[in-house]
């Protein structure tokens, strides 16, 4: 008599699988003796019911019956539907409740659909109250004693995620074998193990998760596939896996025409780019076709004249890949349009699109949203792209905003050069002219101070040498 998989894993099949442990051990059953020898001092001591229930509970994770019973019950009562918690800080929980609630105002429609459900209101306190329901929690108080509890809870989507980000493949094994559906368990705001697993970047986690099942098109509550977090994580090797597995390359997230490739082209991601980019030009408006340096659709959408037609602004609801970013509302203004056509061009280091797009209208210095051409060509790195703007007419000391609200008020390109490490950037903007002396307006710091900040010592010494 092996130990029993928990499915279905109900409480009246567990009650029975008690039972009937109970039954094999008092008629002798070498198996049931040694089950119980695995969890209780005295293997031959009589085995009742209660004490049956505590060996089923133990084999499956839990410290005792009473946490076992209680986690059957959430997901018999919730179905499919249930979030299992897995991280163990609060904070954590905190943050996905922002995170919902800043996809649901910008309309995710699988971010607004449980404020719609639920009836509760767009605000930090509605958001909270969904995350707890989700999880199987009347009150966001119930949600936090689950959590506080978590790590000795035997929860096991939580041990699940713990293997994965350890790419402890062996044990995540061990554990589907236990519980199959694990593979279609969600997590916090629907994220999946295969999610988790791409995120991490182990191959042999995802390969494993594909094998047993885990969906690839399986989108968490912001519309993020696993193919959207290769795109974001800059993975070509698992973006193929993924695509050759059945991945979706045209399902959006976080905004109408958030596409994994575009996820990639926000970061300027060239490697996962060049995997994605058979898929398709998607969506094909002009930022994306900046991205990938496409000059042909760049002809289709721009006329010579600088007569931008409606499909160049057009499916760019996604603007913001995660919530750090701040609120924005993208227009169908063709400036706009070919202003941040530029900035896509130049994080992804096409020079001959910002010769096209400049030629055709694109203002070299507007910061359209969170960034010029010129600050993202250096925070990216693409020396060339930085070359060319400057030669363009770029001003190699323009302030602008990058990242997040609180990170880059007032930067110039120099500033980002430094943070990143970016050496090759950083020589090209003081031979054009860049100034090392100037601050910041949010930090009040100077580009040395940046380039500390992110650990590049000797950069910062070269820029503190500059500075005079």
């Amino acid at each position: 008599m092996g130990t029993p998989a928990p499915e279905p894993l109900g409480l009246d099949a567990l009650h029975r699988r008690a039972k009937e442990l109970a039954r094999a051990h008092a008629a002798g059953d070498p198996a049931a003796v040694a089950r119980a020898g695995a969890h209780r001092a005295n293997p031959l001591k009589p085995l009742k019911v209660a004490g049956a229930q505590h060996v089923l509970a133990r084999e499956l994770g839990f410290d005792s019956w009473p946490r076992l019973r209680a986690y059957v019950q959430r997901v018999e009562t919730h179905g499919t539907a249930l979030e299992h918690a897995y991280h163990e800080d609060l904070g954590s929980y905190e943050g996905r409740a922002e995170g919902l609630l800043a996809s649901a105002r910008d309309g995710t429609p699988g971010a607004l659909a449980p404020f719609e459900g639920t009836g509760a209101p767009l605000t930090s306190a509605g958001a909270r109250t969904v995350v707890a329901q989700r999880h199987g929690f009347a009150t966001w108080s119930a949600l936090r004693r689950h959590v506080e509890d978590l790590r000795e809870g035997g929860e096991p989507f939580a041990r699940a995620y713990r293997a994965v980000e350890a790419r402890a493949d062996g044990a995540l094994r061990e554990l589907l074998d236990l519980f199959p559906d694990l593979v279609t368990a969600r997590g916090t705001n629907g994220n999946d193990l295969l999610g988790m697993a791409t995120a991490t970047g182990d191959e042999r986690v995802v390969d494993l998760l594909l094998e047993r099942g885990s969906d690839p098109n399986h989108a968490n509550a912001h519309g993020w596939t696993p193919l959207h977090q290769t795109a974001y994580s800059d993975q070509p090797r698992l973006a193929r896996r993924l695509l050759d597995a059945g991945a979706w390359p045209e399902v959006s997230a976080r905004g109408e025409g958030g596409t994994p490739l575009v996820a990639a082209l926000f970061w300027g991601h060239r490697r996962v780019t060049e995997v994605l980019e058979p898929e398709g030009v998607l969506p094909r408006n002009l930022r994306a076709a900046a991205g990938l340096g496409r000059l042909d659709v760049l002809d289709e959408l721009v006329a010579a004249d600088g007569t931008v037609s409606p499909a160049a602004g057009a499916h760019r609801g996604f603007y913001r890949p995660h919530s750090g970013f701040p609120p924005w509302a993208p227009s169908d203004d063709p400036q706009e349009v070919l202003d941040e056509a530029l900035s896509w061009a130049a994080r992804s280091d096409r020079v001959e699109a910002l010769d096209v797009l400049v030629a055709r209208g694109a203002r070299v210095d507007a910061d359209v949203y969170r960034g010029t051409a010129l600050a993202w060509a250096a925070a990216s790195g693409r020396v060339a792209a930085v070359g060319r703007l400057l030669a363009l007419g770029a001003d190699v000391d323009a302030r602008g905003t990058f990242g997040g609200p609180d990170h880059g008020d007032g930067v110039t390109a120099l500033h980002l050069a430094a943070q990143g490490g970016r050496r090759e950037v950083v020589e090209a903007l003081l031979a054009a002219g860049a100034d090392p002396a100037l601050r910041d307006a949010g930090h009040d710091g100077t580009a040395a101070g940046w380039a500390q900040v992110g650990g590049h010592d000797a950069l910062a010494a070269l820029l503190c040498e500059r500075e005079g």
